[in-house]
């Protein structure tokens, strides 16, 4: 087979394994807390978020920008983690890919 051909077939190979890899990332969850665990939020692998839940002792109005803050670090937190899976999942699949003349 032409070396053009056998790279096409890699090629649809590792389309369908990334949209698999992609399905499971969806659904694969992870978890960061902030605030000593008063805000806890829920990001999945594909990069959305799926909850945030906060413990109502930390819902002071005096205190809004701090509780503000919490949220924020333990998104970005949950978000991080979240990248970092996805990134290593999918460079599980391309690691092989290899460019003809490359």
């Amino acid at each position: 087979m032409s070396s053009i051909g056998k790279l096409m077939k890699q090629a649809a190979r590792m389309q369908q394994q990334m949209e698999q890899v992609q399905s499971a990332l969806a659904a694969r969850t992870v978890e960061a807390t902030s605030g000593g665990g008063a805000v806890r939020v829920t990001a999945k692998c594909d990069g959305s978020l799926a909850g945030i839940k906060i413990d109502p002792q930390a819902l002071n109005p005096a205190d809004a920008q701090l509780l503000e803050d919490m949220i924020l670090s333990a998104a970005n937190q949950a978000l991080g983690q979240a990248k970092e899976i996805s990134n290593t999942e999918m460079g599980k699949i391309t690691s092989g890919f290899q460019m003809p003349g490359m």
